[in-house]
């Protein structure tokens, strides 16, 4: 019954909107936040004993600039770092009426893997610990910070074997939820299908995978006693962290997709891969 209504509405789909007739056809849905860089390791952002600032404006100036990172996309948190993180060092030096902020990136090895002069700063505005100051010289450094931190980990990912920069990225598909009839089954069974190729392969196994995706499905009454279907799929790292999102929304007569989706899930799954993998495509940096 199902082939033959989706048989039955392909006149009026051709006529109405010359395209495919099954719905989410052409609708890969809106594209994630883009990755200009893999994905970082969190940098701690310690606050600096040595930048000609007091005890409390050091730690502000440390929170301001891991917050403007973290808002570039670098992973960053304000506070001490242990064995084994990354760290950024911030110190300061007097240069005249100015003072210049410096940066150096350190590796879990302890070394030195970058080094960069801010922007100078009016020394008064510096010594007397000025917020409005230190949160324009974090705004201002931040955006050279980001482009030297990506360099660095490009570079590590570059000459890393295992690294996604050098093998085809591994994607779990996981639990799909709250889709009527048999959504919660056929829709990732469709999407591993169409999700497999040259360049991303599909596991079985959660634990090997370098990115996970899971979707959430919503159904609510609309007008003409249509209802509005919404897929929400999810694409996050080995870290658990959310890397991008694919939205697909659709009105559709409840009786297409109960008790089963058949072609509609397909056609959902097939717009939806081209999403999820320039999602990871970005994370990757594959072209």
């Amino acid at each position: 019954m199902h082939i033959k209504r989706l048989s039955w509405l392909l006149p009026l789909a051709l006529a109405s909107c010359g395209t495919l007739p099954e719905p989410f056809y052409g609708y890969p849905g809106a594209n994630a936040v883009r990755l200009a860089t893999p994905p970082a390791p969190v940098l701690m952002v310690p606050t600096p004993g040595g930048a000609l600032l007091d005890d409390a404006s050091a730690k502000l100036y440390a929170e301001d600039l891991a917050t403007d990172l973290a808002n570039l996309d670098i992973p960053s948190i304000a506070g001490p770092a242990a064995t084994g993180d990354w760290r950024l060092t911030i110190t300061a030096s007097l240069n005249g009426a100015s003072v210049i902020p410096s940066y150096d990136i350190i590796g879990p090895d302890k070394k030195t893997y970058g080094h960069q002069s801010g922007l100078p700063v009016a020394a008064a505005a510096w010594a007397n610990g000025d917020t409005q100051a230190l949160a324009a010289a974090a705004n201002a450094d931040s955006p050279a910070l980001e482009k030297t931190l990506a360099a660095i980990n490009a570079r590590i990912q570059g000459s890393n074997p295992n690294s996604l920069e050098n093998r085809t990225p591994r994607i779990y598909v996981g639990n799909v939820t709250g889709a009527p009839g048999d959504g919660n089954t056929t829709l990732p069974l469709d999407l591993a299908r169409d999700l497999a190729g040259p360049n991303l392969q599909v596991i079985t196994n959660p634990a090997r995978a370098d990115f996970t995706v899971t979707a959430q499905v919503k159904a609510e009454p609309d007008k003409n006693g249509q209802t509005l279907i919404t897929l929400n799929w999810s694409v996050t790292d080995a870290n658990h962290r959310k890397i991008g999102q694919v939205t697909q929304l659709h009105d559709l007569g409840l009786s297409e997709i109960t008790p089963y989706w058949g072609d509609i899930a397909a056609a959902a799954a097939t717009e939806a891969a081209t999403g999820i993998a320039e999602v990871v495509n970005n994370a990757t940096l594959h072209k």
